[in-house]
């Protein structure tokens, strides 16, 4: 079967970007499961190259079906301008904010035109992209904006275990506001579209509680009388396969233990903490509710330890893989 193309945005060019994608590249991993494009800056990529002792060659194309995909070469689609004079590696810059957002709608349009399968992002900064006049707050944000998906769904991935978001970027107060029959109900329904488009048919979901051992029937808090049963009686009334709230300090072990094929967590952190502490450098982030497939990373953009050549491409190489795994089910290859 030929392996699928893979678009990887360069990331934000002060920080790792550059150099993790570099060390996919050339990693055994990465070449025996997809053929890769790069968006980003010739110059960048030769500055990594220096400072990492990577031997690569560049070779600039227009176009993914032009690349060469043997060993030893990088294929590039320059998609971003970058005054080198001025990139200070480490520092936040309007530039660096600007040029990354060049490179992801690069990725974007490549995907939405059928010319790559999926894409797998690099690390970028908020306040890069604050300071570069892009009025996005992240990935998700802009994958929506430039796919026409009003609301992504985030699902993260680690060693099997899937863990959906009912929320993200809002306070904690916010969030729990956010806890409602309707809401939950239309992620289950959004979350059970999501596992089928990348080919998980089987299985049960499981909605994580918002309070201490879910409540305690009213105890601790009342959204999981008011809210969270509601909205699983009623699903279950439909024919699909959820249960919950099941207490957060519990449910994701179980689901690591292979009795949920998903975990409906209600904020930010909740899910996060689980998933990062299991296995940090593997938690992948999929986008969800798009035509197109997207990972990524699911790290920041490390610029204490950018150009230092010692930032990890363990992150990077599995959100390729992952992007390779499952493209097919997107691309009917």
């Amino acid at each position: 079967m030929t392996k699928p193309i893979i678009a990887i945005p360069m990331g934000d060019p002060a920080g790792i970007g550059p150099e993790i994608v570099l060390k996919a590249l050339v990693s055994d991993e990465v070449k025996s499961s997809a053929r890769c494009v790069v968006t980003g800056s010739r110059e960048v990529f030769e500055q990594a190259l220096n400072f990492t002792g990577i031997k690569l060659r560049v070779n600039v194309i227009a176009e993914p079906k032009d690349g060469d995909y043997s060993d030893g070469v990088m294929n590039l689609i320059e998609a971003c301008g970058v005054d080198m004079s001025e990139l200070k590696l480490g520092e936040i810059s309007g530039m660096c904010g600007r040029a990354a957002y060049d490179c992801i709608a690069k990725s974007i349009e490549l995907a939405m035109a059928g010319k790559v399968d999926a894409v797998a992002t690099t690390p970028i900064n908020k306040e890069s992209l604050k300071a570069g006049s892009v009025d996005f707050i992240g990935h998700t944000e802009i994958f929506g904006a430039l796919t026409n998906t009003p609301d992504p769904l985030t699902m993260f991935e680690v060693r099997g275990m899937r863990v959906f978001f009912l929320t993200r970027h809002v306070s904690l107060r916010k969030a729990c506001d956010m806890v409602t029959r309707e809401r939950i109900i239309d992620y289950v329904h959004r979350c059970k579209e999501a596992l089928e488009k990348l080919g998980i048919t089987d299985g049960t979901m499981a909605i994580a509680g918002l309070n201490p051992h879910s409540g305690e029937h009213g105890l601790f808090g009342n959204e999981e009388v008011d809210e969270v049963f509601p909205a699983v009686e009623e699903l279950q009334k439909e024919g699909i396969a959820v249960v919950g709230p099941i207490g957060a300090d519990s449910v994701f072990h179980m689901a690591l233990q292979g009795r949920f094929n998903s975990v409906l967590s209600l904020y930010h952190d909740q899910g996060h903490i689980a998933t990062k502490t299991l296995d940090f450098e593997r938690t992948i982030a999929v986008t969800g509710g798009m035509p197109i497939l997207r990972t990524s990373v699911d790290h920041g953009t490390a610029m204490d330890i950018a150009g230092k050549n010692i930032a990890s491409p363990v992150s990077m190489v599995e959100a390729i893989i992952l992007a390779a795994k499952y493209s097919p089910n997107f691309t009917g290859k």
